[in-house]
């Protein structure tokens, strides 16, 4: 580990602010040289990391994620503990650009020395998270935050990468939006460990009531997981800070619960294996687009697929092949 590395783990250990922000930044970097500083980082930082509560909280567009995590982080600090919200933005498929402007819609949280907010790019990566959000996660427990938020882009049938980074998935819904089963998929519903339903206030308080017994109902349609965890649908305020000790207080018990039963670490140990697996396939990918006997077939192979002369699995197939070296059976 070179001296710069060392002194970054040493500050981000000491919740140093400005290290921390740095360490992120580095392991986000897509630069090549950058990649082996990173992993230097991560392998002396892995020993100070495991000791947080992480979630994973998506929702429905309009859900109110951003105020519903705020209104959680303020209750977690109230409880004297350190929250940590690692925010991704959706990338423009055009220029590649984010918005990232969680830190402007979490203002209040933002201001607390004691949280802290990071807001990064998905850029190509599906599943509603970014790339390096597993490591940004683990760079946030080395620097001693107790609760992990990862709060994803929005809710659909790809929004399942979280829940194989984190303890607990949370699932945000609100009431008033017509059938309500209808404005959620399956597939996230079976991954979720609880249902909140928000804006639980006001005119829509009766209909956040109904809702909530709408997902209880349909929960017992769903094959259970086989954890012991029966999932509960609450409801809150994120507005009004209503409901959200109770919210917390389930997060509390899941964990209990999980950690008792050994579900908790059998779970992150499969994360981990998925996780290395995941790094395989996207390292071999990253090498294969840049490998010279790829380079000089694939303008013509690209060509041909484009004009409907040559099938993409074809194509695929003789890309590999000159990867792996057999550039004789390429044409």
């Amino acid at each position: 580990m070179t001296p710069d590395i060392r002194a970054l783990a040493e500050g981000v250990v000491a919740g140093q602010r400005r290290a921390l922000a740095r360490a992120i930044t580095l392991i986000e970097s897509t630069r090549p040289d950058h990649r082996e500083s990173a992993e230097a980082l991560l392998h002396d930082l892995l020993p100070r990391s495991g000791r947080s509560v992480r979630v994973g909280i998506t929702g429905v567009p309009g859900a109110g994620k951003s105020t519903f995590i705020e209104s959680l982080g303020l209750h977690v600090l109230a409880q004297g503990m350190r929250p940590a919200v690692l925010a991704v933005d959706p990338s423009s498929p055009r220029s590649g650009g984010s918005i990232l402007g969680d830190k402007t819609r979490m203002e209040e949280l933002s201001r607390d020395p004691r949280a802290f907010i990071r807001p990064s790019p998905s850029g190509c990566t599906l599943g509603g998270v970014a790339r390096r959000t597993r490591e940004a996660m683990l760079i946030c427990e080395a620097a001693g935050f107790d609760v992990i938020v990862v709060e994803t882009v929005g809710v659909g049938q790809s929004e399942t990468a979280v829940a194989d980074m984190v303890d607990m998935f949370l699932l945000l819904l609100v009431p008033g939006g017509g059938d309500e089963l209808q404005g959620i998929k399956k597939g996230i519903v079976e991954l979720a460990d609880a249902i909140v339903v928000n804006k639980a206030d006001g005119d829509l308080a009766a209909a956040a009531a109904r809702a909530a017994r709408d997902y209880t109902n349909a929960l017992h349609l769903l094959a259970p997981s086989g954890s012991g965890w029966r999932v509960p649908v609450l409801t809150c305020s994120a507005r009004t800070r209503t409901g959200i000790a109770e919210v917390w207080a389930m997060v509390e018990n899941y964990r209990a619960t999980m950690t008792a039963a050994g579900q908790l670490a059998s779970r992150r140990a499969a994360q981990a294996h998925a996780w290395m697996w995941s790094e395989v396939s996207e390292t071999l990918l990253s090498a294969l687009k840049d490998d010279n006997r790829v380079a000089e077939h694939l303008a013509d192979l690209e060509r041909d697929v484009a004009a409907g002369a040559l099938a993409p699995a074809a194509a695929a197939r003789r890309l590999i092949a000159a990867f792996r070296g057999r550039s004789g059976t390429i044409c």
